[in-house]
């Protein structure tokens, strides 16, 4: 097994510009990313469509987003396997063919279980296109670049959360719902050409047997886990017991999974990984941005839909000044990772989310579009430095041969992290409401065609918007000190550029792209 640890550095600049066939490459990738990331937004905005639709209620609706994400749950821990019994292509055509038919499927739902059952069809597809992309993607640039190629993934990672809600409005408003499912059929189509003709199958694949012990315990585990948290927003707490006993049976399969993959000689993820220092410390940060992010993330379109009385529409063209903010860093902050490694950066793109994010804990319920557009655009400058250098110095530091299971593992967690921090600020902000009843009623107000209950004046005194808007600055202020924490293991990366990685036992390997 290569050990490297990140700890001897380069002299000399890395050739870190991108080439053809690997930009090539990232364009197959980024493809089947931004099918799948800007699948999940614009679901979340077609709830309200969905319970009209099928005539059902809120939590009937909501599980055409949890079965989603229980079918990504339980197939990312294949993706390391299915890369070495299969190869990547084989594996990457597989996924996209699966959310492309998942996708056909859903668009002629004929009621909401069996769009709930096709949303799964989609997710056993989409979970594998993230971390199978990132192997391809990382493999095809070799560690010099791998910041590079990251900041590429990155803008559909990043844009999908703010263009998702924009589109989806755009969709359902103009069209109808079943266009937020038949525009991913012409992506997918081009997607799988594009793949076909760029990609080149693995020089050589291990053929190794799976390791079911560990695929029982991992895969419904997390599923399980996820479920659990998720669960959590729709009950309003954590302590309830539809909450908690999925998530203790989740975590005590994730624990025991955790002890036969150390034990085991070849499991399903090897997690002796985390010897590699640089990659813990990534991973300990990543976990406490995702949370913080996607967190607060949930909480933007919310305030303007639910406190500004906004359309979604509206809403998800306020939140673009982030992506723009995002789009100028990124490429930048990509190369100059591979040069000067990723620890300045991801700091000071720490600071500058604090200040964006900042002017949220102070929100009112009038208060200036131009400091609230402001504030997401230096939140977008500071998100740009962070998430995508965060994840290069894990994968730059591991050999061809480790790649598979660092992208695997990476992913999983990833998915982990996000559904945590949007369980915790859901259920913060629920609970919070609830103590504000007049909170609530300006909410209902905007969002709801239902009359208000008898009594309540009508229209609503303006402290009732006043009063919700403090129940989401101070929610905002939640996530705040999430995104401070960051900085503490952000201080522990690497300032330096990341050494490359011994990779003797990948000399035979062949390459796995058009050189």
């Amino acid at each position: 097994m290569t050990s490297s640890t990140g700890g001897h550095l380069h002299e000399g600049p890395p050739d870190t510009k991108l080439d053809k066939n690997v930009l090539l490459v990232a364009g197959v990738v980024v493809l089947g990313a931004i099918m799948s990331i800007l699948d999940v937004t614009v679901v979340g905005v077609a709830q309200n469509t969905f319970q009209q639709e099928f005539n059902t209620d809120a939590a009937g609706a909501a599980w055409t987003a949890t079965g989603y994400t229980l079918a990504l749950a339980a197939v990312i821990p294949l993706a390391s396997w299915a890369a070495s019994r299969f190869g990547t292509k084989k594996v990457y055509l597989t996924s996209l063919v699966l959310f492309t038919l998942g996708s056909i499927l859903c668009a002629f739902a004929p009621n909401i279980g069996m769009l709930v059952a096709f949303r799964v069809v989609q997710g056993l597809g989409g979970g594998l296109l993230m971390p199978i992309g990132m192997m391809m993607l990382t493999k095809a640039a070799g560690p010099e670049r791998v910041g590079s190629v990251m900041a590429v993934l990155g803008i559909p990672m990043l844009l999908g959360p703010i263009s998702g809600p924009i589109l989806g409005g755009v969709l359902i408003e103009q069209l109808s719902w079943h266009w937020i499912f038949l525009i991913n059929v012409p992506i997918g189509i081009i997607a799988f050409v594009f793949a076909w003709i760029v990609l080149r199958d693995d020089a050589e694949t291990k053929r190794s047997s799976i390791d079911f012990v560990g695929l029982l315990l991992l895969s419904p585990g997390l599923a399980l886990f996820l479920f659990g948290i998720s669960s959590s927003a729709e009950h309003r707490t954590f302590v309830s017991g539809s909450v908690l006993i999925p998530t203790i049976i989740g975590a005590l399969l994730i624990v025991a999974f955790i002890v036969h993959a150390l034990r085991a000689k070849k499991p399903l993820l090897d997690l002796r990984l985390f010897k590699n220092r640089t990659l813990s410390i990534a991973v300990i940060t990543m976990v406490l941005f995702m949370i913080a992010f996607f967190g607060a993330a949930l909480l933007f379109p919310q305030y303007f839909i639910g406190v500004r009385g906004e359309s979604t529409l509206t809403a998800g063209l306020l939140l673009a000044p982030q992506g723009l903010g995002a789009m100028l860093t990124m490429p930048i902050a990509g190369k100059l990772t591979d040069r000067m490694g990723p620890g300045k950066f991801v700091l000071a793109g720490i600071v500058l989310i604090l200040l964006g994010m900042t002017a949220f804990t102070m929100l009112g319920s009038d208060t200036s579009y131009w400091l609230i557009c402001g504030s997401l655009f230096v939140q977008g400058l500071g998100m740009g430095m962070t998430m995508m250098p965060i994840m290069s110095a894990a994968l730059a530091t591991l050999s061809n041969a480790q790649v598979p299971d660092g992208s695997t593992l990476m992913n999983a967690i990833q998915q982990t992290a996000t559904s945590i921090g949007t369980a915790v600020i859901s259920v913060i902000l629920a609970s919070s409401l609830a103590g504000k009843p007049e909170a609530g009623l300006a909410i209902m107000a905007n969002t709801s065609d239902k009359p208000l209950p008898p009594g309540v004046p009508n229209p609503l005194p303006e402290s009732f918007f006043d009063t919700a808007a403090d129940v989401f600055s101070n929610t905002f202020l939640i996530s705040v000190v999430l995104i401070a924490l960051t900085v503490i293991p952000a201080f522990f990366l690497p300032r330096k550029k990341i050494a490359s990685p011994l990779v003797e036992e990948d000399m035979d390997r062949g390459p796995i792209m058009m050189h």
